[in-house]
């Protein structure tokens, strides 16, 4: 079978079109034909050997991709009732693990990392929802804003920033996003209550509109020192790409970590039902064919691009 993967770490030009052995399903494990796999920066770390310190012993080549839409097309022994041959589905997918990730023609994951497609999604709209949904959805837990609360996010036009606001909106929470000038009628759309302009000076900004600060903030743009300010004293804060603090004043700080949650299939289920009811947007920003992926890497690279990037395996 056809996969996208790297013999060797380097730029978007390691990128190779290999053929590796079609995979079978094993015991509680399906087999998607995959159809679409977004790209994520995650997939850039795996090809740059950001990941190499998570795959001790592991030899090449390696698949990137941690969201597939697909379908059915074998179930292992003992996999999960839910589950169909035929079903249109979605996948986390544990691209460092000895199957690799989704840039592939077909994958074999755990039962419960898959669950059924949002209705009336296309392959490509529906391959760009776990990931990032589910980093959202992580990070608002962490930070635990009780309902009628207020919450910052940082990073809003982004995918996990997007997703933090319109999660944290259906949860009843008044919303505090960023966004530079060109986004900020993107970020209005996914239900911020008030904007403030992105930058070095974003914690000030919040400050304004809340003294005291606000008990919890999802830090999609990854500034770390730079917001912990807009936190109130004992308040919380959510990061993505693994800073621990310390923060100071009581502020405690959350890593957040997908991979945590590739088989919470109740919540993975969660996010595919809010998608198809509306209150979860899919923003695809462009699909390519898969011998593309190269182009892909380097436009998510350049920055700038909102929505995901898919590959088309189909």
């Amino acid at each position: 079978m056809k996969a996208i993967g790297v013999e060797e770490f380097g730029g978007p030009d390691a990128l190779r079109v290999l053929e590796l052995p079609e995979p079978q399903a094993g015991p509680g494990e399906v087999r998607i034909r995959v159809h679409a796999a977004a790209v994520n920066p995650t997939d850039v770390m795996l090809r740059t050997g950001g990941h190499a310190v998570r795959m001790p012993g592991r030899r090449p080549p390696f698949v990137p991709g941690m969201d597939a839409a697909g379908v059915i097309d074998q179930l292992g022994p003992g996999a999960d009732g839910r589950l169909a041959v035929g079903q249109r589905v979605i996948a986390l997918v544990l691209f460092v693990g000895p199957r690799g990730g989704a840039y592939a023609e077909r994958i074999v994951v755990p039962a419960a990392s898959v669950v059924p497609a949002p209705d009336g999604a296309s392959f490509a709209e529906a391959s760009t929802l776990l990931m990032n949904a589910m980093t959202a959805r992580l990070a608002l837990d962490a930070v635990a804003v009780t309902a009628g609360g207020t919450v910052a996010v940082t990073g809003a036009a982004g995918a996990v920033g997007g997703y933090a606001v319109e999660l944290a909106t259906a949860d009843g929470l008044t919303v505090i996003a960023d966004a530079a000038a060109r986004d900020v009628e993107r970020v209005r759309g996914f239900g911020a209550d008030h904007i403030v302009e992105r930058g070095a000076e974003v914690a000030a900004r919040v400050r304004t509109l809340v003294p005291d600060g606000v008990p919890g903030l999802v830090d999609g743009s990854n500034q770390t020192t730079e917001v912990v300010p807009a936190v109130a004293d004992g308040g919380a804060l959510a990061s993505l790409r693994g800073w621990a603090g310390p923060a100071g004043r009581g502020v405690s700080v959350h890593p957040v970590m997908v991979a945590d949650a590739l088989t919470d299939t109740e919540r993975l289920d969660a996010l595919s039902r809010q998608a198809a009811d509306g209150v979860l947007s899919l923003h695809v920003a462009d699909v390519l064919p898969a011998d593309e992926a190269a182009k892909a890497h380097r436009l998510l690279e350049a920055g700038g691009v909102r929505g995901r990037l898919v590959l088309d395996f189909s």
